[in-house]
């Protein structure tokens, strides 16, 4: 572990600093340009521009915002700083650098951007094939319980999004469940791996020496939580978030389904010692596609509360705004692959082609890339049947499951 003394120290420093607070494709695009933006404080400052008054607090008013300086607009361009910043430790101790930087209701100018960008900074991997570090999936974990229950400022949310998706597995992972059955904010791969019938509860085809952001942590204090679906229904009410989650449920989907068996078993299992009639080859797979369409029907869930409360005042332009946004369709490769890759190269997957068909009709899409999928792979008629079944019942439960 870091020194404890000297990390909060230069913590607090950069904290009362900032007034208290690569790949290609979507989530590559937002790394290696972070020097644009202090050059252009740089310029900002030297031509003199006044820039107002600006209150600052725990609590900001609906007339002030928050004013993100130089100091913290250097740490997107620092991707190890940014990382080293916002990781709260095992224990988080140092979870208030988060809190103090992301927790504000208004921020002034393109700031809410800027830290969109320095928690991708500090979150992402850095590289295709690059695994996340420990450090950075307790960032992620941080980032999460920092903005809970926070009415995001405009323009937080398309970088929060990115978060996510790039953890898209662990975001997906046991949102049921939490405390103390998890041994901290984040673990080792080794800690992840799977065991001898090729279980792990950290998700399936986990890529070597990953390490993982557990969403569910808590280490009892009712202001620590980081609870992935209030943050999920909260970036949805942004249509570029919500593209960025929906393509990265999507290209989950396809990445699970092109790792299935041709019989749409799990590779990976082993028969226990002890045969049982509950431990099959199919059961991870029923869980992957239930969980899959769960996520996604959630998304859909949220749209349409949002647009019947109106927080969503116009679901039409909506609606075309995420479809702007969205990348494409992704199909499962042809074949069974057995390739491991990172999360964020699961978010990141290429598009198979254009969006096809109604993108808001979610159960539309997820059964159309099923029936292609057990179609190329020649699946068992009554396995394809069965997998469909699941996924229809747990996407359309979530839709109309309104909590």
């Amino acid at each position: 572990m870091r020194d404890g003394g000297s990390k909060d120290d230069s913590q607090s420093s950069l904290v009362d600093s900032a007034g208290d607070t690569g790949r290609g494709g979507r989530l590559g695009g937002f790394r290696g340009h972070r020097l644009a933006l202090c050059a252009a404080a740089f310029v900002v400052l030297a031509a003199g521009v006044t820039i107002p008054l600006v209150m600052r607090g725990s609590n900001d008013s609906e007339d002030a915002c928050h004013q993100v300086t130089s100091a913290t607009r250097a740490l997107v361009d620092d991707p190890h700083a940014a990382t080293e910043f916002l990781d709260p430790g095992d224990g988080l101790a140092r979870i208030g650098s988060a809190r103090k930087l992301l927790r504000h209701n208004t921020v002034c100018n393109d700031g809410a951007q800027v830290l969109g960008r320095l928690v991708d900074a500090a979150t992402g991997s850095p590289a295709p094939g690059r695994p996340h570090s420990e450090a950075q999936a307790r960032a992620a974990y941080a980032v999460a319980a920092a903005v809970h229950g926070l009415e995001l400022p405009k323009g937080l949310a398309p970088g929060l999004a990115r978060m996510v998706a790039e953890y898209v597995v662990d975001a997906g992972e046991n949102r049921g469940w939490g405390g103390d059955r998890f041994p901290g904010p984040a673990v080792s791969s080794e800690e992840a791996r799977p065991d001898s019938q090729g279980w792990s509860r950290y998700g399936r085809f986990l890529a070597p020496g990953e390490a993982h952001a557990v969403f569910g942590y808590t280490d009892g204090s009712p202001d620590v939580e980081a609870d992935i679906e209030s943050l999920v229904s909260e970036l949805s009410k942004d249509p570029e978030a919500f593209a960025i989650l929906y393509d990265a449920e999507r290209a989950n989907f396809a990445h699970l389904l092109e790792r299935f068996t041709d019989s749409g078993g799990n590779p990976d299992f082993r028969p226990p010692s002890r045969p049982d009639n509950l431990s099959k080859a199919t059961n991870g797979p029923d869980r992957d596609v239930q969980h899959a369409a769960d996520h996604i029907g959630s998304l859909m869930k949220h749209r349409a509360g949002y647009a019947t409360d109106g927080t969503i005042p116009d679901l039409a332009a909506f609606d075309k705004s995420v479809r702007r946004h969205t990348l494409g369709t992704f199909r499962p490769a042809e074949k069974q692959l057995n390739s491991r890759p990172v999360m964020g190269d699961i978010a990141d997957r290429p598009v198979s082609g254009p969006m096809e068909g109604d993108l808001m009709d979610g159960r539309h899409q997820l059964l159309r890339v099923l029936d292609g999928w057990a179609r190329d792979r020649g699946v068992p008629a009554r396995r394809a049947a069965a997998m469909k079944q699941l996924t229809d019942d747990a996407y359309v439960r979530a839709l109309w499951l309104r909590v």
